[in-house]
């Protein structure tokens, strides 16, 4: 490895990190990619934009967001204890609005006009509607009709904010779709526009832009973690979908002798077609113009996925995240359906928390390894609240009564 990959500081210039990320584009959109480049570095390290995003982050997304020892839900678990960094607690319910307030910032500092965004599960949707509102942005979410049914209640949000809410009815309607007809939208009105994307991938430099928006969230809960315990958590896991709230916690944990685990969606078992778990069963591909681990049809295309989580339904992975697995610093595991649904209900009832599906593949997990481990600590990123999954949970897993009495 190379001394930039030891300080996990990539990617290089040309936007990769070892031999995923890069920039595959049309030729239209060179031009305006690497206005968005420029403009990035250009204010990455200034003052004033620092000043003004950490503003932001204080007073009106109610940062820093706190780690919480789950001690209930710990010692009826049995064997390491349990912490959360609670990024639900953020203005809009999840991680995803420390992003989307950069990228509003970043559109504003460009003279922008209008944000254009795909969404999944909604709550990028919802972050970058509040952005635009905050900013004065004309604001333009493409989602999936499969995901518009499931998340109703964000659907709604995002349409009280001002968004403009388009539905997506090719293919199999759902997050890939959506990121399709997001890039059409853009490559139409570049000039007065700016795509947010909602996670660490895409054409670089969104993997590195969207990753540096949710370094907070390592950065803070290292610094709490150390200073509730003194010591720090031996192990550190979050969902993968896309992997943006991943990326944010690993950050913080890197450079630190502390085991990482990243979550990926089995759905329904190891077919092609049942799951999302990117990194265990896909192969090197191209998506959305940039090279990632990649689920696959025979063909070479992108193949269908499932989850019971639409922010985790993606063929795709962020590049750093396909980086980190091949230098085996992180290791890439596997939650099912039932395992999650089983860890959504004891969050409920042990700790009162309501959490989003994604979130409950990483507490699934982090259950599972703390009997494993049988002491010491593990800290999970509770990526989001579940208030968007309710009608998803009541109509497809009732009220977890038997959860409740096992």
């Amino acid at each position: 490895m190379t001394e930039q990959n030891n300080r996990f500081d990539g990617p290089d210039e040309n936007g990769f990190f070892g031999k995923y990320g890069g920039k595959f584009l049309p030729p239209q959109l060179e031009k305006p990619f690497a206005e968005i480049i420029e403009a990035y570095h250009r204010i990455e390290n200034d003052a004033a934009f620092i000043a003004e995003l950490r503003s932001i982050r204080k007073h009106f997304q109610g940062r820093p967001t706190p780690v919480y020892h789950a001690r209930t839900l710990s010692l009826t678990n049995g064997g390491a204890h349990i912490y959360l960094k609670r990024e639900d607690l953020n203005h809009t319910g999840a991680h995803k609005i420390n992003h989307c307030m950069g990228e509003g910032l970043l559109a504003k500092f460009m003279g922008k006009k209008r944000l254009i965004a795909e969404t999944g599960a909604g709550q990028h949707g919802v972050a970058l509607a509040t952005a635009a509102a905050y900013f004065g942005l004309q604001c333009e979410i493409h989602m999936g009709e499969v995901d518009i049914a499931k998340q109703a209640p964000n659907v709604s949000r995002m349409k009280l904010l001002g968004a403009k809410v388009v539905p997506v009815s090719h293919g199999l309607k759902t997050l890939k779709e959506a990121v399709d007809s997001a890039f059409e939208a853009y490559l139409a009105d570049y000039e007065n526009s700016i795509y947010c994307i909602g996670s660490v991938v895409g054409p670089h430099p969104f993997p590195m832009m969207v990753r540096d928006f949710q370094k907070v969230v390592g950065i803070e809960a290292r610094e709490q973690f150390m200073e509730m315990t003194g010591n720090l958590p031996d192990a550190v896991c979050a969902c993968v979908g896309g992997g943006s709230n991943a990326m944010g916690l690993f950050s913080g944990f890197l450079n630190d002798p502390c085991a990482i685990y990243g979550v990926e969606p089995l759905g329904k078992g190891g077919k092609l077609g049942d799951h999302a778990a990117t990194m265990t069963y896909g192969r090197e591909g191209i998506i959305h113009g940039f090279k990632c681990y990649l689920l696959q049809n025979e063909d070479g295309s992108p193949a269908p996925v499932y989850s019971c989580a639409s922010g985790l339904d993606y063929p795709g992975v962020g590049p750093e995240h396909c980086h980190l697995k091949d230098i085996g610093r992180v290791e890439y595991v596997t939650c099912s359906d039932d395992q999650c649904r089983e860890a959504f209900f004891k969050l409920c009832r042990s700790e009162g928390i309501i959490p989003a599906i994604e979130s409950a593949h990483a507490v699934a997990f982090a259950l599972t390894k703390a009997r494993e481990m049988k002491r010491g600590t593990i800290l999970v990123n509770l990526s989001g609240r579940g208030d968007k999954d309710l009608d998803y949970v009541i109509e497809n897993w009732g009220l977890g009564d038997a959860a409740a009495t096992a």
